[in-house]
């Protein structure tokens, strides 16, 4: 009789993964024993898997690199990390170890940029490409960086003032990429994105105002959908009404080469998660250079901003369930010692789905459970795992602990929770680590930041300063035992 959570999962899915595998009873990802983490930092817990960032770069670029070549495709490819998905130094140094480029989206990101560059980790060939709607600070800062001599810094104009206070701030002459608001889907509540400028005024906005300052040279044309490349009818139409403005703006503007097709790869969010990668590409690549050939122009050079397929599946969060609450005759409460809202703010925000496994006791019978966090709030809690918002763990036992992970949280969790900073009801921020292999193969473990403390967040408080020194009261080394 198959009663094990084990004998669920290979029932439900296939398993295991190339990510997932298990090793005496006991949950491996990437070859990495996760239990024996635990047993060395505790728990709650976060990690990035470094190597996974390099990997997926590479795994893009073959992608274009062989569509291309199929197609004979003349422009080139060039891939570039969205850093609003997660602005850490080690993402960053990561990342562009494999000769990638640069979005930005705020006048704190030139920030990090110049920091790179002064690191030698941006070099003068790297694009810098600055999207966002641009306040004083941004414009200045991307002036500053260009009239520092960085020839390949293209901001993206957004509305139509950008070129007017650019040029104001600029000493040279400087290259620019215009963003298109599309459309969005008809479920949405309103009908074109509050990004960039309509289709229709593109042309005639090139005609009036850029063509006219001596400053200025047009580039790049900049495409995004808010849902992301996907095969649908909704993506293959925007993306060829995107084509038309691309063709009929270059037929006026010699200088326009580069389109940008901006990010949106999903990433793996079940063990039962299907795309093809390889397919869209070529399919992309197939659509420009037919527009374009039947347009008789010549394609462009392509751009893509990933972030999210970037660095999101480098992450992971481990919790423990800590007690088991029976409420009613079906409703059975595994709590974690830590809180979604404020580690996994998607998972409360956006509803966003993360692949969610056990790490032991998988030869265990398992049960039917919901996931709630510790803070007061009722909404702190997580039931849209992949068995169809039912979630099924091995039993809960009090002398048999049990360790969960979330995986693929690489994006975006950090910086919406606020990382470093206050958290609902005063859960404590995680212990972070950074998982890296050696030269060998061998996995390398740093703590990039200890879990947070009563001190951390009185001073954030105002009730003591930074440097103050906390003689631990008797609740403070219980709160440290509870979440460490």
């Amino acid at each position: 009789m198959k009663t094990k959570y084990i004998d669920l999962i290979d029932q439900t899915y296939v398993f295991p993964q190339k990510e997932f595998q298990l090793k005496e009873n006991q949950l491996q990802f990437h070859g990495i024993d996760l239990m024996k983490i635990v047993a060395e930092h505790g728990a709650p817990l976060k990690f990035t898997y470094l190597p996974k960032i390099s990997e997926n770069i590479n795994l893009a670029k073959s992608w274009f690199a062989k569509a291309m070549d199929k197609h004979n495709y003349a422009g080139k490819y060039y891939y570039s990390y969205c850093t609003k998905s997660s602005h850490f130094k080690h993402v960053l140094d990561e990342a562009l170890k494999n000769d990638i480029h640069i979005e930005t989206s705020s006048a704190f990101d030139m920030d990090i940029v110049k920091h790179l560059k002064a690191e030698k980790k941006i070099r003068s060939k790297t694009f810098v490409l600055c999207n966002g709607f641009k306040r004083d600070q941004y414009i200045q800062n991307i002036a500053d960086f260009i009239n520092s001599g960085h020839e390949n810094c293209i901001p993206i104009i957004d509305n139509f003032e950008e070129t007017k206070l650019l040029s104001e701030a600029i000493n040279s002459k400087y290259k620019i990429g215009i963003r298109i608001a599309s459309e969005e889907e008809p479920k949405f509540e309103f009908y074109t994105s509050r990004l960039g400028i309509g289709y229709k005024n593109i042309v005639p906005f090139y005609e009036q105002v850029i063509k006219q300052d001596p400053k200025v040279e047009l580039k790049m044309l900049h495409f995004f959908i808010n849902t992301g490349i996907r095969d649908t009818a909704y993506y293959w139409n925007e993306l060829l009404k995107c084509l038309k403005v691309y063709i009929a703006l270059k037929k006026v503007c010699p200088t326009l080469d580069s389109l940008n097709i901006g990010g949106g790869f999903p990433i793996k969010n079940s063990l039962a998660f299907e795309y093809d990668y390889a397919y869209m590409v070529d399919e992309i690549v197939h659509q420009i250079k037919a527009a374009c050939a039947e347009a008789g122009v010549a394609v462009p050079n392509l751009f893509t901003e990933f972030g999210s397929f970037t660095v999101g599946e480098s992450g992971g969060a481990i919790y423990e369930v800590l007690y088991q609450k029976q409420q009613n005759d079906r409703e059975k409460w595994n709590m974690i010692n830590s809180s979604f809202i404020t580690t996994l703010p998607d998972t409360w925000a956006i509803n966003k789905r993360f692949i969610m496994l056990p790490l032991n006791r998988w030869n265990d019978s398992y049960e039917r459970v919901l996931l709630g966090g510790l803070t007061c709030d009722s909404d702190d809690y997580y039931n849209s795992e992949q068995h169809l918002n039912a979630i099924y763990l091995p039993k809960y036992s009090k002398l048999r602990p049990l360790y969960i992970g979330f995986f693929n949280t690489g994006a975006y969790q950090e910086s919406i929770g606020g990382f470093g900073g206050l958290q609902h009801c005063l859960i404590p921020q995680p212990k972070h680590l950074l998982l890296q292999r050696n030269e060998k193969g061998a996995l390398e473990i740093s703590v990039f930041k200890e879990q947070q403390n009563s001190e951390d967040f009185m001073s954030l408080l105002g009730y003591k300063k930074a440097t103050e020194k906390n003689n631990s009261t008797t609740s403070d080394r219980l709160w440290t035992h509870l979440y460490s």
